[in-house]
């Protein structure tokens, strides 16, 4: 009989607002056991998230908590414990949703982990460094060495995701609480998380209480499931059960809720809205008292492609392959070498003002909408900056506020969301506000960076086919990077897979996927296919 490790009864979180009582999660009740993994799923503000904070008395002050949570049948873990920092981080460790926020922008890696570490564990510093490059190399970073002294934001999505990981892993908790690990993984890291978890349950006999909206990853991982929705259980049971019969109805549409879309081959005109010839990014390496730079990373390499009117093009690739950084060349975001083209015209500029009309044309839907939306400004106003940025933009004679709501009902968002701030909205939400953010301006191309990678899969579906039908109808053309290349081929015609910074592979979507040239991309193919 394993021992019971955590114990949930009867937890109810509230909030309180202008007089108004508002549930997150009512009658929670569960238990974990050594060794065992239990997956909580459900869909964007259903409660699996807080849920877990509450586990280890780390919700905000505003939070009022009822129930009970035991740790080891002893401790009581309240909402507002004075001191539960012998069990934080050592006993059990927490891999937060969002790295970018989690992690200090102040400090490096090597820092954040080592501070991880020297908390718990009485080690001298070569040990530290020992155990840190050790953690890295077993969460897959590559050139652990040379990554000590980076800082979050000079990491690719997936890398941060990954030092959250080894942070978490640091201490060799008895229970892993685990938040969405694998969100920004690319398929090929995300298998190798998958085993690493699981062959340190082997070992160690930890607990995982994992939390996704990914069915595909708690297929492989769970023991036992419970489905969430509007902060109560909707069902639980074995993974057996909850995959092969569930019982109700919410249960059943999660579990069926895949894109079964193949789009058909695009008659390509002949016209070309966006091309990019032999675009490089290097980034500098800086090194001493006096930062100077002593070389150059590669980010990009000699990268050419064209994107037609009204086409959807893939950009495929693991973490730090360069996906992300060729669309902040396009955009001009960074510096880079090698030519753009809009419309057949070169877009040469460097200077912001010159800039306009090709930014205005091309829009991008950054990777983390958390992050990009800033949090001081209402929706309405952050919406608005496009068109007041562009005073030279045509609205048809309709007011801004007119042209902000009407955007907002086309993203399938209610008119008076505009008054409100992006933390009061789910995953889903958010991504739809940036979305609208874009469309305002009436974009001829829209690059979307892992539009669906933190949404659960049911509005994951939602903002697919919001994308194809505002493409259908405003003609758009798209540019779609994801780490997810079974993604990519049920959206895209044609696609591209790019590898350290270069592209080994390109073609139409069918191609691709029925027939790849290039031993990574079917090592992506097979990865996808474990889900």
């Amino acid at each position: 009989m394993t021992s019971e490790l955590l114990s949930v009864e009867n937890l109810n979180i509230l909030f309180q607002r202008d007089s108004q009582n508002t549930y997150a999660v009512q009658d929670l009740s569960f238990d974990i056991h050594t060794g065992e993994t239990l997956a909580i799923v459900g869909e964007s503000g259903s409660g699996k998230s807080i849920s877990a904070l509450a586990c280890l008395g780390l919700l905000a002050d505003s939070a009022i908590v009822t129930g009970s949570i035991h740790w080891n049948s002893q401790t009581q873990i309240k909402s507002k414990a004075p001191d539960l920092s012998e069990i934080r981080g050592s006993e059990a460790g927490i891999i937060f949703q969002e790295p970018m926020t989690s992690l200090n922008p102040l400090h490096t890696i090597k820092k954040q982990i080592g501070e991880a570490i020297r908390l718990h564990q009485k080690l001298d510093k070569a040990r530290v460094r020992h155990r840190i490059l050790e953690l890295l190399d077993r969460v897959g970073i590559p050139n652990a060495k040379n990554r000590l002294e980076s800082y979050p934001h000079q990491l690719s999505g997936g890398q941060r995701q990954r030092v959250m990981i080894a942070m978490a892993l640091a201490n060799h908790p008895k229970l892993l609480i685990a938040d969405e690990p694998t969100t920004a993984l690319d398929v090929t890291i995300e298998a190798q998380i998958i085993d690493l978890l699981q062959d340190i349950q082997r070992e160690t006999g930890m607990a995982m209480l994992f939390i996704s909206h990914d069915l595909g990853v708690v297929r492989q991982l769970a023991d036992r499931v419970i489905v969430m929705k509007n902060g109560k259980i909707v069902e639980q049971g074995s993974k057996t059960q909850i995959f092969n019969k569930p019982k109700a109805d919410y249960t059943k549409s999660l579990v069926e809720a895949k894109l079964n879309i193949r789009r058909e081959a695009l008659d390509k005109p002949e016209d070309v809205i966006l091309e990019a010839r032999n675009i490089t990014v290097k980034f500098p390496i800086r090194k001493g008292f006096l930062q100077r730079i002593s070389g150059f990373v590669p980010a990009v390499i000699d990268a050419s492609f064209q994107l037609h009117p009204s086409e959807s093009l893939g950009i495929v690739g693991e973490s730090g392959s360069g996906k992300s950084t060729l669309a902040r060349a396009l955009t001009k975001l960074v510096t880079h070498t090698g030519h753009i083209y809009f419309k057949g015209d070169a877009v040469t500029s460097t200077y912001s003002a010159l800039l306009k009309p090709y930014r205005r044309a091309v829009q991008i839907v950054f990777q983390d909408p958390f992050g990009s939306l800033s949090p001081r400004l209402s929706v309405g106003e952050i919406i608005a900056e496009g068109p007041k940025a562009h005073v030279d933009f045509d609205g048809d004679g309709y007011s801004l506020q007119q042209r902000v709501t009407d955007v907002l009902e086309e993203v399938g968002l209610e008119a008076d969301f505009q008054d409100r701030y992006p933390h009061e909205f789910s995953g889903g939400q958010r991504q739809r506000i940036a979305i609208a953010r874009a469309l305002i301006l009436k974009p001829e191309v829209i690059i979307f960076d892992e539009p669906t990678s933190a949404l659960d899969v049911t509005v994951q579906k939602q903002i697919i086919e919001l994308l194809l039908n505002l493409q259908q109808r405003h003609g758009l053309s798209y540019i779609f990077i994801s780490h997810d290349i079974s993604l990519i081929g049920t959206i895209c015609h044609t696609m591209f897979v790019m590898k350290d910074g270069e592209i080994v592979e390109m073609g139409s979507v069918q191609k691709i996927l029925d027939t790849p040239s290039d031993a990574y991309t079917q090592t992506l193919i097979n990865a996808a296919n474990r889900k």
